[in-house]
């Protein structure tokens, strides 16, 4: 793969384009009709702009904010409740802050989520996380995942030197073609890259997957049980696992900063989905949307647990 002159280089850095699959622009929000609310489980940082914007509101539900936010902290944040919800949270899944001082007072992190970008030789690029159980949903469901879209600009500088995107157009046109069998088209990707699950049988896969941190630990059982790199789904679930494979490597490939680092990303990208088709193949009740929304909760949004399975593909 080839690296793009510099001075094409400085032209891009100058248009910081924003662009987004075209699938991106369906999102929003379903607020209190989300059975897996983000502002649930998780500690919510708040960032220093935002907090300044919070010590100058004047509105009555001012001093309410700042009273929910821990400053004892390295990193300020929202104090949840014994049920490890956001204090701004209400009983039917709403948003205080939202309802009494509008979106503009929500911190960076719950304006963003489920969000997440990567820069580009021609610009940024945004994407929706699967965490997101409606974002899961919008991305098993479109074959728009590689058709892209310019949805703005950005101020923020991009300095990258690597160019993943014409790897990414070669994974997208192998996977997307669906005159070849699923199962051929992932050989396909494994002979053309390097990069194979294979490169650990399923027991050392299942051991490794036993030794992550979990946020449910009734996950640690199940993943470490299911998987299988051979694991077998019926057609109607194979394009939701194509789906989720092009997901993957937008998000992760995307910011490759070499073709090593590619690669390895290209091999975590791999192992979530077999790991999404084990786990679709044990337990096929359950929609494919909700094993996806839980296998990127446990470990796309664990750096340690990424970090360690990106390792096994570091040779």
């Amino acid at each position: 793969m080839s690296i793009i002159q510099p001075k094409y280089i400085s032209d891009i850095r100058n248009m910081m384009k924003l662009y987004a699959p075209e699938y991106y622009r369906d999102f929003v929000c379903i607020a209190d009709k989300c059975r897996h609310s983000c502002c649930i489980g998780w500690e919510i940082d708040v960032d220093p702009l935002s907090m300044e914007k919070y010590s100058a509101i004047t509105h009555p539900y001012g001093q309410t904010v700042r009273d929910s936010i821990d400053t004892g902290s390295d990193t300020p944040h929202f104090i949840t409740d014994d049920d490890d919800r956001c204090p701004h949270l209400d009983s039917h899944g709403l948003c205080r802050m939202i309802l009494n001082l509008g979106e503009d007072s929500l911190c960076n992190i719950c304006r963003e989520h489920p969000r997440f970008y990567n820069d580009t030789l021609r610009g940024k690029e945004v994407g929706l996380g699967m965490s997101c159980e409606e974002a899961a949903r919008i991305i098993l469901s479109s074959d728009k995942y590689n058709t892209f879209i310019e949805i703005g600009d950005t101020d923020e500088e991009i300095d990258v030197e690597y160019d993943c995107i014409p790897a990414r157009k070669q994974l997208y046109s192998i996977l997307s073609d669906r005159n070849i069998k699923y199962s051929d088209r992932l050989a396909m990707i494994y002979r053309r890259f390097g990069v194979s699950p294979e490169i650990l049988d399923d027991d050392a896969w299942q051991q490794l997957l036993g030794d992550l941190e979990y946020l449910d630990d009734s996950h640690r059982d199940i993943f470490s049980s299911v998987y299988s790199s051979h694991a077998h789904v019926p057609e109607s679930i194979e394009k939701c696992l194509e789906r989720a494979l092009a997901y993957f490597i937008y998000r992760h490939c995307t910011g490759a900063e070499s073709d090593s680092d590619l690669r390895i990303s290209l091999g975590f990208s791999i192992f979530c989905e077999r790991l999404l088709a084990s786990l679709a193949e044990n337990d096929p009740s359950t929609d494919i949307t909700e094993h996806a929304r839980v296998l990127s909760e446990e470990l796309e949004y664990s750096p340690d647990n990424t970090e360690a399975i990106k390792l096994e593909f570091l040779f």
